[in-house]
């Protein structure tokens, strides 16, 4: 089903992205396209995490959504579209929220995590167990009609960069009800914006696995803004 790529990477670097492990925590707007993308470029294993169900304010935007799914866990229907597309995939759902507890296991031997999650503080979990593991860490956002992606490796992480408030501070309780308070406002948002993030994530996922192209390493971001497509650029924080 990936013959039409081979013309641009080779099959050994194909075998490379079957064999990988990926995790997208979050299977709403961006994870949904993400997820829909590495599939079809056949990523071996998914480990698809998100404790919601879909409702219908999910329909403008998110493509996994539907009214037929309405009030299924998101997770549930993502692995049901995986199949749809690419019964190769081995796909693992966890219909939970992540965090300091469960996150060892829920991200166990994994190669990438991509993030498609509009909650800082758990950003800020999966971020440091990335940073400790040294796993790459696929971040995207979105508000309206803008988005960013950036990939976090080795040279600036997830609480540097955006200078948070928990940055070189253990996760106590005022520290997270001082990230919570960041993640109170539900961000607007309409259908593309967060499916080109979402795609722009598993695009640089198989740039990572097979080593072709340049990804957007932090400090680097790259932001856009749909009412503008001359603001498509990449920019060094």
């Amino acid at each position: 089903m990936v013959d039409r790529q081979l013309s641009i990477v080779s099959k050994e670097d194909q075998l490379k992205f079957k064999e990988s492990k990926i995790a997208v925590v979050g299977c709403g707007g961006i994870g949904g396209a993400a997820i829909e993308m590495l599939s079809r470029m056949g990523v071996g294993q998914l480990i698809l995490i998100d404790e919601d169900e879909f409702d219908v304010s999910n329909l403008n935007r998110q493509v996994l959504s539907s009214v037929n799914d309405l009030k299924q866990p998101k997770a549930l229907v993502a692995k049901k579209r995986v199949e749809t597309i690419n019964s190769n995939v081995k796909v693992k759902e966890y219909i939970e929220k992540l965090d300091e507890k469960n996150i060892n296991t829920l991200l166990e031997n994994v190669d990438i995590i991509i993030d498609a999650l509009d909650n800082i503080t758990a950003r800020v979990i999966i971020s440091r167990y990335a940073k400790n593991n040294k796993i790459p860490f696929i971040h995207g956002a979105i508000h309206g009609m803008m988005g960013q992606i950036t990939v976090f490796k080795e040279k600036v992480d997830y609480e540097t960069l955006f200078n948070l408030p928990s940055k070189d501070k253990d996760l106590n309780e005022s520290v997270l009800e001082e990230l919570n308070s960041l993640s109170n406002d539900i961000p607007p948002a309409i259908g593309p914006t967060p499916n080109i993030v979402g795609a722009l994530e598993a695009i640089e996922a198989f740039k990572l696995i097979t080593n072709i192209g340049k990804i957007t390493e932090a400090p680097k971001i790259l932001n856009f803004d749909l009412l503008n497509f001359n603001s498509f650029m990449v920019e060094e924080f």
